[in-house]
């Protein structure tokens, strides 16, 4: 599921940044035709990529690769994305030992 949550933020958060940039350069808050359109591409755009990486992900451990693939290839890629897992360093040991300096 972490991998869901990521891909997630990693497809809304420029689509609400961008959205607030919009905002920001027609700073008097009026609400405009133009305004809910663009509200309603972001909401929509972020339930059609949930909606599709949900049936992608429920393909994955159903096992089922015809509703993965099909999912997959309605996001613009077949694969869903993998992230490396990144293992934790081993802890920094400090061994004091003589060197040139202690002479």
């Amino acid at each position: 599921m972490p991998a869901l949550f990521v891909s997630t933020m990693r497809t809304v958060v420029p689509l609400v940044a961008g959205w607030l940039l919009t905002l920001a350069v027609n700073a008097g808050v009026t609400i405009d035709s133009d305004r809910v359109v663009s509200a309603v591409t972001v909401v929509l755009a972020v339930a059609y990529y949930l909606l599709f990486r949900l049936l992608e992900l429920l393909g994955t451990r159903l096992r089922g690769t015809l509703l993965q693939n099909a999912a997959g290839l309605l996001l613009g890629w077949a694969r869903p994305p993998s992230y490396p897992k990144v293992d934790a360093l081993p802890p920094v040991t400090v061994t004091s030992s003589a060197s040139s300096y202690d002479q």
